[in-house]
C-alpha cells in the first residue's frame, strides 16, 4: 500500500519555496507545483488501464490542474481534489468532461474571436508590426465577412471553400475566384486559416481534421498553386544599361536620388536603405551592418562598402536629432513611393527599385574572374537559401570576396553605354 503523504498545514504550504511538486497530504495525489514564481495545484491520479503495443498493461495517469495558489486556498484545493477523485472512482474522466464542456461553450466562440486570439498569442514571435497587420488585413478583407461569425466548431470544408472561391475582380474588369485570380494572396490566406483552426483545436474549441489543410484535403478540389499562379517579376534594367542609368541618376541631387544610388551600389532592398541609420555604418572598416530585425531573413547582414558607396555616405549631411541617413522631408522614414516618383521625374517607365537587385545578379553571373561568384553574389543579396550559402555565412560571410565583388560592381556602374535604356523583366 503506498505511503500516505504527511498532511501539511496552510502555514507550512505557504513556506514551500523549492521548485518541483510538493505533496501536501489530506487527499491522495494532491500537490503544489512550484516553478519559479508560479505556484499551482495539481491532482495526479490513475484512471483505468490499457494494453500497449507490447501487450503489457499500462495504467493511465491523469494530471489535472486545480488553479493557482494562493488564489485557490489549501482547503479549496483539497475539496476540489476530493470531488475529482470521486468522479474517477465512478468512471468519469474529469479531463474529458472538461473538454466536452469547453466544446459546448465554444458554440458562442466565433471564428473571428479565435482568429484574433491566435494573432494575440503569436504576434510576439513575429518580426514586426507589419506582419501582424498583414494577417489582420487578409482575414478582415476575405475571411471575416464570410465566416467570421461562424461557430469555430462549425467551420468545415464548405466554409473554407466559400472563402477561397469567393468572386473577386480581375485586372481586365472581369471576375474570377480568389484562388484563381489572386493565388499568392489566397495561398497565404489558406495557410492562415489552417493555423487558426489548429490553434482552436489545441485550445479545445474544436475537434476533428483541419478543413483548411492542403495535403490530403484541399489539393483534391483546388488547382495546385503552381498551375494558376502568375508571378509578376520586378522590372529590371539589363546590366549593360546600368552605366547610362547611373549617369542620369547622378545628375539629380535629391535625397531619394542619393538613396537609390546607394541601394544600387550595395544591392540592398528598398526598406533596408530607407531605414538605414548612421549607427549601422562603420566608416573606418567601410561596412554597413543591418540588424536581424530589419532583414527579411531575420539574420543580421554586413554589407562591404565600395569606394563610391563610401564616398556617397561621406558627402551626406547629418541632421541633428535624426539618425536616418536618407530621411523623408519631414524627418521620418522615406516612403517607397519616393523612388517611384523619382523614376517618373527621370522619365524611366516600368522599373522598380527591387529590380536593380536582379540587374546586379545578372551582372554577377556574367563575371568570370571572381572566385565563388555565385555564393558571393547570393551573400551580397542576403539570399540564405541553400546549404552551401549557409556554410559560407557560418564561416565569415566571405567579406573579402564580397568587397572585391562590390568594388567591381561599382566600377561597372560607372561604365557608360550609348544604347537606349530598354526595360525587361527578370526574376528577382
Amino acid at each position: 500500500m503506498p505511503k500516505k503523504a504527511k498532511e501539511l498545514s496552510a502555514l507550512a504550504v505557504s513556506r514551500l519555496k523549492e521548485n518541483g511538486k510538493h505533496a501536501v497530504g489530506g487527499v491522495d495525489g494532491l500537490y503544489l507545483r512550484i516553478a519559479g514564481n508560479s505556484r499551482a495545484w495539481v491532482l495526479c491520479a490513475a484512471m483505468g488501464s490499457r494494453i500497449n503495443q507490447s501487450g503489457k498493461e499500462v495504467v493511465r495517469r491523469l494530471s489535472i490542474g486545480l488553479g493557482p495558489f494562493p488564489e485557490i486556498s489549501l482547503a479549496e484545493a483539497r475539496e476540489n481534489a476530493r470531488t475529482l477523485r470521486k468522479k474517477i472512482r465512478d468512471g468519469i474522466d474529469p479531463l474529458q468532461e472538461k473538454r466536452k464542456a469547453k466544446l459546448t461553450s465554444s458554440k458562442s466562440k466565433t471564428f473571428e474571436q479565435c482568429a484574433l486570439a491566435f494573432i494575440e498569442d503569436k504576434k510576439i514571435e513575429w518580426r514586426n508590426d507589419k506582419h501582424v497587420k498583414q494577417w489582420s488585413s487578409t482575414l478582415t478583407t476575405y475571411a471575416f465577412p464570410l465566416i467570421g461569425q461562424f461557430p469555430i466548431n462549425a467551420i468545415d470544408n464548405d466554409a473554407i471553400l466559400l472563402v477561397l472561391r469567393q468572386e473577386v475582380s480581375t485586372k481586365d474588369g472581369s471576375t474570377s475566384t480568389l484562388w484563381n485570380a489572386r493565388n499568392e494572396t489566397a495561398s497565404r490566406l489558406r495557410g492562415r486559416l489552417e493555423s487558426i483552426l489548429d490553434w482552436a483545436k489545441v485550445s479545445g474549441y474544436r475537434e476533428g481534421e483541419n478543413p483548411a489543410a492542403w495535403q490530403g484535403n484541399l489539393k483534391h478540389v483546388l488547382p495546385a498553386p503552381g498551375k494558376v499562379q502568375k508571378v509578376e517579376h520586378h522590372a529590371a534594367l539589363p546590366f549593360s544599361e546600368i552605366g547610362t542609368f547611373m549617369e542620369k541618376l547622378r545628375q539629380r541631387s535629391g535625397i531619394s536620388a542619393k538613396a537609390l544610388e546607394f541601394a544600387i551600389l550595395t544591392a540592398a532592398r528598398s526598406g533596408e536603405v530607407r531605414g538605414a541609420t548612421w549607427d549601422e555604418i562603420d566608416l573606418h572598416n567601410k561596412t554597413w551592418t543591418i540588424s536581424a530585425e530589419r532583414m527579411k531573413a531575420s539574420k543580421s547582414h554586413t554589407v562591404p562598402l565600395s569606394d563610391p558607396a563610401y564616398a556617397l555616405l561621406k558627402n551626406m549631411p547629418r541632421i541633428v536629432g535624426n539618425s536616418l541617413i536618407f530621411p523623408a522631408p519631414k524627418g521620418g522614414i522615406m516612403s517607397d513611393q519616393a523612388f517611384k516618383a523619382l523614376f517618373d521625374r527621370m522619365q524611366v517607365a516600368n522599373i522598380t527599385t527591387h529590380g536593380f537587385r536582379s540587374t546586379f545578379k545578372d551582372w554577377a553571373r556574367s563575371c568570370k574572374g571572381t572566385e565563388f561568384s555565385d555564393e558571393v553574389s547570393e551573400l551580397a543579396l542576403a539570399h540564405v537559401n541553400n546549404d552551401q550559402t549557409r556554410a559560407a555565412y557560418a564561416r565569415d560571410q566571405l567579406l573579402p570576396q564580397r568587397m572585391q565583388l562590390m568594388q567591381e560592381w561599382a566600377i561597372y556602374c560607372n561604365t557608360k553605354t550609348t544604347r537606349i535604356i530598354q526595360i525587361k523583366a527578370h526574376t528577382a
